[in-house]
């Protein structure tokens, strides 16, 4: 991998490093309590979303080594990154997220996603893509099975949620899988 993260534009979306002049707006959109309950966590229990939360949010992704701010007409919405790089086996884990909700079920997402897996498979050479999500984010299963994600199976009671159990849903998608639009 290079140091360069190339920026990737789409219809929608444009994919590009993050940069210290991202936290006033990272802090403006916050934290949205159905948004991190999709993700398995208890807004409840997190500590309060705050500027320094923002910063460290922003310098996570400036230092990570492919990870994306998905902007939609100008303004920052959320994120994209290719996690856990195995060069030797040419497969990633990919993570994603919108914060705005009401830019949620617009495409947005999926058209991030696809502009991501674009860059793994073509640029990087990437053979297989993973990608792991709560069982009751149907929302999220829909982007991913757009994209050419099949489910791969089910991890159950995987993840405890406000005093219940929920299970995750493993997808996969390879090379030849990929749908781009």
């Amino acid at each position: 991998m290079t140091d360069e993260l190339p920026v990737l534009r789409g219809p929608s979306v444009t994919l590009r490093r993050a940069r210290p002049s991202d936290v006033d707006a990272r802090f403006a959109l916050g934290r949205d309590a159905g948004i991190t309950e999709l993700y398995g966590l208890d807004p409840d229990a997190l500590r309060r979303f705050d500027r320094d939360t923002a910063e460290a949010w922003v310098r996570r992704l400036s230092e990570h080594p492919c990870a994306w701010i998905i902007e939609h007409d100008g303004s920052l919405i959320g994120e994209v990154r290719l996690d856990r790089i195995d060069r030797t086996d040419r497969r990633a884990s990919l993570a994603i997220g919108i914060a705005d909700p009401a830019l949620l079920g617009k495409g947005l997402g999926t058209e991030a996603a696809r502009l991501a897996l674009a860059h793994a498979f073509e640029t990087l050479g990437l053979h297989r893509i993973s990608v792991r999500v709560l069982a009751r984010n149907g929302r999220a299963i829909r982007s991913y099975e757009k994209c050419g994600f099949r489910i791969e199976g089910r991890e159950r009671e995987s993840v405890f949620f406000r005093g219940e159990w929920e299970d995750d849903v493993m997808m996969g998608l390879l090379d030849r899988e990929f749908v781009r639009a």
